[in-house]
Parts: structure tokens; C-alpha cells; sequence
């Protein structure tokens, strides 16, 4: 008795920071695991040059798999950010051909292109009622296509330099760092922002609400089908975003687009969204992206094939489908 009224106290002190521990997300811990992990791989990866190059390569996902996280939110998919990341590459070495002149109306163009996808996808989800798996798979057909008529089935022109400096250059004489990629100023500007929209305003509400209960959401006044084809807007610019960075550093390719779609959507159920709807975070889903990132970068220095990419993708989705959908029965 007395010596369980001494470790009581012990124990409350205990108590509390267990609580906090509990409530921290579990991708978090995942990250940290990864990056140590490839830390031992590869000693010099803690470097800031190094771990900077590793964001760099990182952010055109982080940037998709935060579009993908306003849809997703809502109950629906984007499947057609890959075909559009792909279109926005070839796209902008075509209108461009390597004259520097040419690349700010190449780049309002190329977002007035993701502006119309992201509409039409909208549209024809809300009003046809075509499911958005299905819209944006047909899409993502429609995308690649176009990208091979334009470009007559191989890659044309190129980028001029001051199209792929956002991919590949860097601020220079920043204290401790040295270079900053403009690449990870871009990533921490729009996570800032895309934190902001869902987490800070009326509108990532309604969007929570829309994807928790439609009927309910349309009662209390939500005008979905607007809701609906914004997130769809957000995610197409989301994805020229992405492709623009890629052309920065990756060049012109006919696949340069090619699987970012289920990565992205990969990254945000590892991040703790629920693929029904009505559930995620922001914060959460861009350390899916980086973990999913750095797993794909562990792979590659224990010298584990490529097809494991696709595997791990796979199962991550299949897994989170199979949460929701237990958890969904349980509370029904």
C-alpha cells in the first residue's frame, strides 16, 4: 500500500506527457524514423546541401499531394495530375522553344490550361454526377493525348533558363545554409498558404464539411457544387505548379508526369486523410509526401529495385481504404 502510494505521484507526473505523445500524429515519428534511417545510410544527408537537394527533389509531390489533399477532403480523387504535370512540361518547352522571352506568358498560359482542367473536372462531377474517379481517369487519358498530339508524339523544344529556374537554381548567401533552392521557398510559401485555406478560413470548413456529410452540408446552405469545383481548381494548379519545378530539374520527357497521381494520393491517406471524406490535415499530408519521399529515397541506397515504388504505393492505399472503410462500419 505505501509503496503504491509513493509511485502514484510518479505516475501523474507521467501522465501528461504520454497524453502529448499520444495526440502527435503518427506520420511524424514515421519521418523522423526515415530521415534517421537514411541518415546512417548515408552520413552525409543531415548537410544542409544535401538535405536541401533532397527537399528540392521532394516539393514538386509535397505541392501535388497538398492539391490532392482539397479533393480528397471533400470524398472525391484527382486522377489527372499526372497527365497535367506531363502536358505542363511539354507544353512549356513547345511555347517557349528555349526563348527566355517567352516564358511569362508561357507560364499564365499554362495555368489558364490547369484553371480550364480543373473547372471542367468540377463541373462534370457536380452536375453530370459522374463520380470523380471515373471524370478524372478520363481526364488523365484526355491530358496524355493532348500532350502527344502537341507534341507529335516526342519531346520539342526546351526550357529556357529562366523557366527551369525555379527547379534548379538557387538563392545565394543565405547565413548557415549557403543555397536556398528557390524550389523550397516555393514549398514553404504554398504549404503556408494551403495550411491557411484548410485550416484558417470558411472555406476549408465548408470543403471538411462537404466531404463529412454532402446532405447535410447542402442543408445548412454550403453551395457544394462551387465548393466542389474549386478543390478540383486547386489541385489542376497544384499540378502545373508541380510540372513547372519538374521542368526545372528533370527536363523535357514524355513521362516526367508518369505515377505522381497515386503518389500523391499515396501521400495523403499516410498523412491520416480519410479517402471517404469529411477528414485530414494539412500539416500531416505534406509529411506523408516528405516520408513517402524519403522511403522511396531509403529504397534506392539499400539498393531495393524500383518496382518496390509501386508496391509500397499499392498497399499504402489499400490499407487506408480498408481503415476507412472498417471505420466506417463501426460507427454506423
Amino acid at each position: 500500500m505505501a509503496l503504491s502510494t509513493r509511485t502514484a505521484p510518479f505516475t501523474r507526473v507521467l501522465r501528461k506527457p504520454l497524453r502529448i505523445v499520444a495526440a502527435i500524429p503518427a506520420i511524424y515519428f514515421i519521418l523522423v524514423v526515415l530521415l534517421i534511417w537514411i541518415s546512417f545510410e548515408n552520413p552525409n544527408f543531415p548537410q544542409p546541401e544535401v538535405f536541401l537537394a533532397f527537399l528540392r527533389r521532394a516539393t514538386p509531390l509535397l505541392i501535388l499531394a497538398a492539391g490532392q489533399l482539397f479533393v480528397i477532403v471533400t470524398g472525391g480523387f484527382d486522377l489527372s495530375v499526372g497527365s497535367l504535370i506531363t502536358l505542363t512540361v511539354l507544353g512549356g518547352a513547345l511555347l517557349t522553344d528555349g526563348n527566355a522571352d517567352r516564358t511569362p506568358l508561357a507560364i499564365v498560359t499554362l495555368y489558364l490550361i490547369g484553371l480550364g482542367v480543373g473547372i471542367f473536372n468540377g463541373l462534370v462531377v457536380s452536375y453530370l454526377r459522374v463520380s470523380s474517379f471515373i471524370t478524372t481517369l478520363g481526364m488523365l487519358i484526355a491530358l496524355k493525348g493532348a500532350a502527344l498530339l502537341w507534341s507529335g508524339g516526342a519531346p520539342a523544344g526546351y526550357l529556357p533558363d529562366n523557366f527551369r529556374v525555379f527547379g534548379r537554381q538557387n538563392l545565394e548567401g543565405v547565413p548557415y545554409l549557403g543555397k536556398l533552392p528557390y524550389a523550397v521557398i516555393i514549398l514553404v510559401v504554398y504549404a503556408i498558404a494551403a495550411t491557411y485555406l484548410l485550416h484558417g478560413t470558411n472555406f476549408g470548413k465548408k470543403a471538411l464539411a462537404v466531404g463529412d456529410n454532402p446532405r447535410a452540408a447542402a442543408l445548412s446552405g454550403i453551395a457544394i457544387p462551387r465548393i466542389r469545383i474549386a478543390v478540383f481548381v486547386l489541385s489542376s494548379l497544384s499540378a502545373v505548379t508541380a510540372g513547372i519545378l519538374l521542368g526545372g530539374f528533370a527536363g523535357v520527357s514524355m513521362n516526367v508526369g508518369d505515377g505522381y497521381e497515386l503518389e500523391a494520393i499515396a501521400a495523403v491517406v499516410l498523412g491520416g486523410a480519410m479517402l471517404m471524406g469529411g477528414k485530414g490535415s494539412m500539416p500531416t499530408a505534406i509529411a506523408g509526401a516528405l516520408s513517402l519521399r524519403a522511403l522511396f529515397t531509403l529504397l534506392n541506397l539499400l539498393g531495393l529495385p524500383s518496382p518496390y515504388r509501386a508496391a509500397v504505393q499499392g498497399l499504402i492505399i489499400i490499407g487506408a481504404a480498408a481503415y476507412a472503410a472498417f471505420r466506417s462500419q463501426n460507427e454506423s
